[in-house]
């Protein structure tokens, strides 16, 4: 898969870094696989008809789901980035149409709903995470996923492997950087927090819409 590279867009560094999902390294491929875990077993148990990615980066997880036959698309602000994630789309037999350029603060009702919203390593990028979380809050007809990097461990983990030692671990780009209880704390002012998982070293949160109805 295309990935980013440390690419910037507008002075704000786009996709990842380096492919985590394509990795050999046992380590990598160990964290990499709690997360997808985590992530697949709650889609999973959500059984969504409809994905939305808010902050799709080069597309992996639109891609997957898309091929696994939900009706799925993503959405970023970078238009480097979309022209990735439409490549990787092509190369995949997939149309190249699922993704679309669009900031997180963007996103409105009717054009971008889907049952279930997906917004992994997104929040500690943006500069305002209240105005990205009043968006959601348009889009979202039930249920959100969303990740960050748990803070200081992920930097922590930078350091023991010698990466971005210059600032102190902080991977570029990162400009937000969230513990377990600001990141749920904050969710939870606009979210049902319905879950929370840690698979090193992110906190994942399961939430839903405050106005969704109980399921039957």
């Amino acid at each position: 898969m295309k990935v980013a590279g440390g690419l910037a867009e507008d002075g704000i560094v786009i996709g990842n870094t380096f492919d985590k999902y394509g990795s050999t390294n046992p380590i990598v491929r160990r964290m990499v696989a709690g997360f997808t875990n985590t992530l697949q077993g709650w889609v999973k148990d959500i059984a969504p008809g409809t994905i939305h990615e808010v902050g799709c980066g080069e597309g992996y997880w639109v891609q997957k789901w898309a091929a696994d036959g939900i009706v799925t698309k993503g959405s970023d602000f970078s238009e480097q980035i979309i022209a990735m994630a439409r490549d990787n789309a092509v190369k995949n037999y997939l149309s190249p149409d699922i993704f679309e350029v669009r900031s997180i603060y963007e996103v409105e009702p009717g054009r971008d709903n889907a049952e279930l919203i997906v917004c992994c390593e997104v929040f500690e990028h943006i500069d305002d995470p209240q105005r990205a979380l009043k968006a959601l809050r348009r889009v979202v007809d039930r249920h959100l996923i969303l990740s960050v990097p748990r803070e200081p461990l992920w930097r922590a983990l930078n350091m023991v492997r010698g990466r971005y030692l210059g600032d102190f671990g902080n991977t570029p780009g990162h400009i937000q950087h969230w513990s377990k209880g600001a990141i749920v704390s904050l969710v939870g002012q606009y979210f049902d927090v319905v879950e929370v998982a840690s698979p090193l070293p992110w906190t994942m949160i399961r939430c839903t819409s405050r106005t969704a109805k109980p399921a039957a």
